[in-house]
């Protein structure tokens, strides 16, 4: 059996937060790359996946958690593979059941939440470790992190390549669209400026936080 960890981390909301902000997964650990470039050509898309995301990860990181001292360690990546794939497989059928467009437009990519280094990483890194709120708190935190991401680059790319906002039009009927912008290059500028913008705002926080004398940090 699994041992278990001599030292918890304690609920606060930094356990939210982090996956917010200094974990979050797309712009920070730059996790999760597939679905990120694939399907965020519109507003809809990004949500969706994202969602289904959050469902996989916040179920096989609670079961995990909780399963983590009968795991044992020998298959313990194994035995998480299954249990996520569990979770994907509700969610391939309930997406199919709601909306076929959709589940068309997520094509492969919903399956593929199985290998989403995203939810395999927190399964193994946090969830085996952690009690079960506090692995409840994280995994909700790192979910909603990645799908502001998605919808970060769903939006904008929407916009940008067809001139409207979960299908609403946007701009006056001779507005040319980029349509570069749902095409995968698009995927690949939209990403690059959300982490050069996501990335300077990390180093301009930085560089005023406080040093451990107590002076503020400025840029030399």
């Amino acid at each position: 059996m699994a041992e278990l960890p001599t030292q918890q981390e304690p609920l606060t909301l930094d356990t939210f937060v982090r996956g917010l902000w200094e974990e979050n997964p797309v712009f920070v650990m730059l996790l999760g790359m597939c679905p990120v470039l694939a399907v965020t050509n519109s507003t809809m898309n990004a949500i969706a996946m994202g969602l289904a995301t959050t469902f996989v990860l916040v179920c096989s990181s609670l079961l995990v958690s909780l399963l983590r001292n009968w795991i044992p360690k020998q298959v313990r990546i194994a035995s998480y593979i299954v249990i996520i794939a569990t979770f994907v497989t509700i969610v391939d059928y309930g997406i199919q059941a709601i909306s076929l467009e959709l589940y068309a437009a997520l094509g492969a990519f919903i399956q593929l939440i199985v290998a989403n280094c995203v939810i395999l990483g927190r399964a193994e890194a946090y969830a085996s470790k952690e009690r079960l709120h506090t692995t409840f708190i994280n995994s909700l935190g790192m979910g909603a992190g990645f799908t502001l991401a998605l919808l970060s680059l769903g939006t904008v790319r929407e916009i940008l390549g067809s001139g409207t906002i979960l299908g609403v039009p946007l701009f006056p009927a001779d507005f040319q669209p980029w349509v570069v912008m749902i095409l995968p290059p698009g995927g690949f500028f939209v990403l690059g400026a959300w982490l050069l913008l996501f990335n300077w705002l990390r180093l301009r926080k930085a560089r005023k936080s406080p040093d451990p004398t107590g002076a503020a940090i400025h840029a030399s």
